[in-house]
């Protein structure tokens, strides 16, 4: 009798235990996407960008292989996110997908996708494909790395380079104009972010004399001109319903 009534205690203890030890676990947090390109010899030789379906955070990092490791935040909103994982979707979330033409081509270097969410990941690796889910998801993951190029790019010549920020417009402007940015007016809002009186003089603006450089200070105008651009081609791109 004592030796039954002891296993139903342990048996009792052993439960709440088990209950306890779930409880504590956290559930798993919302599934990942992630995109990595990595290209020998290009530039950039490596991109790889991380999207959470719950989350607008995301991050990226684009360099070469030789530079140091560091990924940067940025945020992808959520009409994005949703097509995204709607593609990933199609995919099956890549479990078992053989995405790659298997036929003699050029290397346009080694794309992989995956997909995570708790302990459960999948991924997929290819060259060149011809699936049209996985087509225009990677279309979606360039574009958003070519439009984070343009905010870096941007903010170096802003803060180092000033005159060379209409080379860096121009450039934001081609590939504006090629619907190849997801989301452009979030460059847009870098611009009205950092072209102000004090870190670019507008017309009318005199530094003194011998005292500080061309380079450090543009000539008059150019910060009204650059708000100007960015306004006026975001603005154009929203009227012919380029971007949602």
């Amino acid at each position: 009798m004592k030796t039954s009534l002891l296993r139903l205690f342990l048996l009792i203890a052993a439960a709440f235990v088990a209950a306890g030890a779930t409880l504590s676990v956290p559930a798993p947090a919302g599934a990942t996407l992630t995109f990595r390109r990595v290209f020998k010899g290009s530039s950039p030789e490596f991109i790889e960008i991380t999207v959470r379906e719950d989350s607008d955070a995301a991050v990226y990092e684009i360099r070469q292989l030789d530079e140091d490791p560091g990924p940067m935040p940025f945020q992808v909103s959520a009409a994005w996110r949703t097509k995204m994982f709607d593609l990933a979707a199609q995919l099956k979330h890549l479990q078992g997908q053989d995405l790659d033409v298997h036929r003699k081509i050029a290397n346009l270097g080694e794309k992989t996708f995956r997909w995570e969410s708790g302990t459960e990941v999948h991924e997929a690796k290819f060259n060149y494909t011809l699936n049209s889910a996985a087509s225009q998801l990677l279309q979606i993951f360039e574009g958003l790395a070519r439009q984070q190029e343009h905010v870096d790019l941007i903010s170096r010549r802003m803060k180092y380079d000033r005159l060379g920020i209409n080379d860096a417009l121009l450039q934001f402007e081609s590939d504006l104009n090629r619907s190849l940015l997801p989301e452009p007016q979030r460059v847009a809002r870098l611009a009205h972010a950092r072209s102000d009186r004090r870190r670019f003089p507008l017309r009318g603006h005199r530094p003194p004399a011998g005292q500080i450089s061309r380079r450090a200070h543009p000539p008059p105008g150019l910060g009204k001109l650059f708000e100007s651009i960015f306004v006026n081609m975001c603005s154009t791109a929203v009227r012919r319903g380029e971007f949602e």
